[in-house]
């Protein structure tokens, strides 16, 4: 107990003292009851730090239930969300996970993350967990982790063992598989509209918390500058994620200074044709047949644009000026 003691004051920052349940005397903080001694926190604690508390002075992860009656995994990723929350919402994205969290055994090891998305939630979080539980199970064809966040986010740890042997394709493209079959089964069987991000292996006892932040801000990326796609990987939004940064009065005026225009707007006809000409690393054959159209075609319209805003997108340089015009227009547009 001395020990617990020890470890809880280092954790809480708080003052922690122990003394037998029969000394008479009436303590001054939270009590917490166990092995015939009293366990007294002096200082307010948080719902999450009681219910953890709770667990460490218990020395296991068992047999209790929650109100809502769901299973002692759920719970513990009930009160790992709730942790998870009140650490984000106080900016912290660096803290360990408290020890009680780190020696659950689901959580050790190396672990691939995958944030889930829900545009329009319909269900209770607690049902629509059991259901994308059972889901997820028949997908992966194995046990996984899944923490609900709130009903719109849902953290999933999957075990390394979905990752094919080396040499056959790259760790991105294996995780960029997984995350995209994730989004699919998840808008065909579960959900309908929804947003999946993925990142590296982590270990989810020292980077959990960085880890679900940069899942949260790889997913508003991805809904803001590429609204085509569902699935939003972060070493495919490096530039969107530079762009983000730049102040809105900034990005205005770059728009402007590119298209030579004082209130810049694209023709729907001409905003396909760039975003596929970008889109075919700048080749106009492959543009016009991405499009079906004659390739005559195709140059007339870029010559259009030309003459438009002075900007010849078969250049280069005007070709990266445009290419960014394009994604910070497609942003504004939509704020």
């Amino acid at each position: 107990m001395e020990h617990l003691r020890e470890k809880l004051e280092n954790i809480l920052h708080k003052k922690v003292t122990l003394s037998p349940i029969d000394d008479g005397a009436e303590p001054e903080g939270e009590v917490f009851v166990a092995d015939r001694s009293r366990l007294i926190v002096h200082g307010r604690l948080t719902p999450t730090e009681r219910e953890l508390i709770e667990l460490a002075v218990e020395g296991r992860f068992a047999g209790r239930k929650t109100k809502s009656d769901v299973g002692e995994e759920e719970r513990q990723a009930l009160l790992l969300s709730s942790w998870i929350l009140e650490r984000l919402e106080q900016g912290d994205t660096e803290s360990d996970l408290p020890e009680t969290f780190a020696l659950w055994p689901a959580l050790t090891g190396q672990k691939i993350p995958f944030l889930l998305y829900v545009e329009h939630p319909e269900r209770q979080q607690e049902a629509a967990s059991k259901e994308l539980r059972k889901l997820l199970k028949t997908f992966f064809e194995e046990e996984i982790v899944l923490i609900p966040l709130h009903n719109q986010h849902w953290l999933v740890l999957g075990n390394m063992t979905l990752l094919p042997d080396e040499g056959e394709e790259t760790m991105e493209e294996s995780i960029g598989a997984l995350a995209s079959g994730l989004q699919e089964m998840a808008a065909s069987e579960w959900v309908g509209e929804c947003h999946v991000s993925a990142t590296y292996p982590i270990s989810p006892s020292a980077s959990l918390l960085r880890t679900v932040s940069l899942l949260r801000e790889t997913i508003e990326l991805g809904r803001a500058f590429r609204v085509s796609s569902n699935t939003h990987l972060p070493w495919e939004l490096r530039l969107e994620t530079l762009l983000d940064s730049v102040p809105k009065r900034m990005k205005q005026r770059f728009i402007e200074g590119v298209l030579r225009r004082s209130e810049p707007s694209f023709e729907a006809e001409m905003l396909q044709t760039l975003e596929a000409f970008f889109a075919e690393n700048c080749n106009v054959s492959d543009t016009a047949k991405r499009l079906y159209i004659h390739r005559n075609t195709l140059l007339y319209r870029l010559d259009k644009f030309k003459q438009e805003t002075g900007m010849d997108v078969r250049d280069f340089d005007h070709a990266v000026l445009v290419r960014l015009a394009l994604l910070l227009y497609k942003v504004t547009k939509r704020k």
